[in-house]
């Protein structure tokens, strides 16, 4: 498998074959509109008008299954991050991560990098720490530990990084920018 062989749902209904993508670096994200690391939106949008004409493809799946922090339907949390965040690329339909409802291509992004990075910093420690003890999220390997958890697909269909809720894009735009 690879991550051209999945088809995700698009906020319109329709669906989205990532083999159109090939050749694409993607950076695939799960976000919520009500999260502490929501305002990562910004850096997003800065490394995709950066990137985008070069071969860049955002695929943002809004998700609601870390402290029901994404509760809109698809269109309203579209509407929330083109105006507040003034976002270019499109978000995905809402989708699960973990459990036995994930999306598949997530689970399949699991699969290829199965942890996280270590946070770096004290406080990003200890913010992923609080989290850990947050009701409904998962202590096991490789599970998705909150929203904005990030992966980075190269052109050729392979998943090259992970990156947790506590990396900011700013940290991970150059790996990206090699990419292209």
């Amino acid at each position: 498998m690879s991550i051209y062989d999945y088809k995700v749902k698009k906020r319109d209904g329709s669906e989205l074959d990532l083999a159109s993508l090939k050749g694409k670096v993607l950076l695939i994200v799960n976000t919520a509109t009500g999260c502490g690391f929501t305002p990562q939106y910004e850096g997003i949008e800065k490394i995709y008008e950066k990137l985008h004409d070069k071969g860049l493809e955002v695929l943002d799946f809004p998700c609601n299954q870390f402290g029901h922090q994404a509760p809109g339907d698809n269109d309203e949390i579209h509407a929330f991050c083109t105006a507040k965040y003034k976002t270019k690329f499109d978000q995905l339909a809402k989708v699960e991560v973990n459990g036995d409802k994930a999306e598949p291509v997530w689970t399949y992004l699991k699969e290829e990098i199965s942890e996280d990075p270590a946070p770096k910093g004290m406080k990003n420690k200890m913010a992923m720490a609080a989290i850990s003890k947050m009701p409904g999220v998962s202590k096991e390997k490789g599970f998705i530990k909150w929203n904005f958890t990030k992966f980075v697909v190269d052109r050729d269909g392979k998943v090259v990084y992970r990156f947790g809720p506590t990396d900011e894009p700013k940290d991970f735009a150059d790996k990206i920018k090699e990419l292209i």
